[in-house]
């Protein structure tokens, strides 16, 4: 390799591919990637914010072997979207098997599970890890300002085959905890944006969480809504905030 091609190779961003882990056996919610949300699938709004972000050089849905999630195989083809099955249980070594028939030099995570997704964040974070040099791993959820379900994170790809090696248990189902749990071996970074958000919950993993996110939907449509857009409507609407107040979210070391 001739010094020039060796420069232009150190200088280009790295490779983002985006892997979003979806599965129908949720035991809160069965079949929430799949439910219609303005004429649109849950997965498929996921899908749609990752690819609007326009940072991610590959773009992969991570299912199990499970014949259940045969049906989010068959939303990935009528999306478009190439999809990657493995383990049921062990979801890291299904994002491994991702990453390994798509490569790239860092991995974006998503969980179809956050429908609200803003790609203004995804792409804010990705701007982080691409401006520090030698970052393993960088996540909203660090020092959580954001609303739950607005999450990003991003984790270098060799770190992530690391971790591969390394993790055991609820690590192989979180699958980029080890990193972010052991930063005595990672560089971790925590990304925060203010003001602090981090009351409200955009997730879906209940019925009650549904409610609140099919509200949302019903006043603004089928587009992907701004954070400061989203959050100043809701700090309008308390009997919405209210529905999913009382869910507790589940620790980590619980599948």
């Amino acid at each position: 390799m001739t010094g020039t091609a060796a420069t232009d190779r150190a200088d280009a961003a790295p490779r983002i591919t985006g892997i979003v882990q979806a599965r129908m056996g949720s035991s809160r919610l069965p079949g929430k990637v799949l439910r219609p949300l303005a004429g649109r699938s849950v997965l498929g709004r996921v899908v749609r914010a990752a690819s609007d972000s326009g940072v991610l050089t590959d773009l992969v849905v991570a299912t199990s072997t499970d014949t259940i999630d045969d049906a989010v195989a068959a939303e990935c083809e009528r999306l478009g979207v190439p999809c990657h099955r493995g383990p049921v249980d062990d979801v890291l070594d299904r994002f491994l098997g991702a990453l390994a028939a798509h490569p790239g030099d860092a991995v974006m995570r998503f969980t179809a599970d956050c429908p609200l997704l803003d790609p203004e964040i995804i792409t804010l974070v990705a701007s982080v890890y691409r401006a520090v040099p030698g970052l393993d791993y960088a996540s909203t959820s660090i020092a959580r300002t954001l609303p739950r379900g607005l999450d990003v994170e991003i984790i270098r790809a060799e770190t992530l085959r690391t971790v591969g090696r390394l993790a055991t248990e609820h690590h192989r189902v979180h699958v980029t905890s080890y990193a972010y749990t052991h930063p005595e071996l990672f560089r971790v970074l925590g990304v925060t944006l203010t003001p602090d958000r981090s009351g409200l919950r955009l997730t879906l993993d209940t019925e009650q969480d549904w409610a609140l996110v099919s509200a949302v939907v019903d006043h603004f449509g089928d587009v992907s809504v701004p954070l400061a857009k989203l959050t100043d409507w809701l700090d309008g609407q308390p009997h919405l905030r209210a529905l999913n107040a009382d869910v507790r979210q589940k620790q980590l070391e619980e599948s």
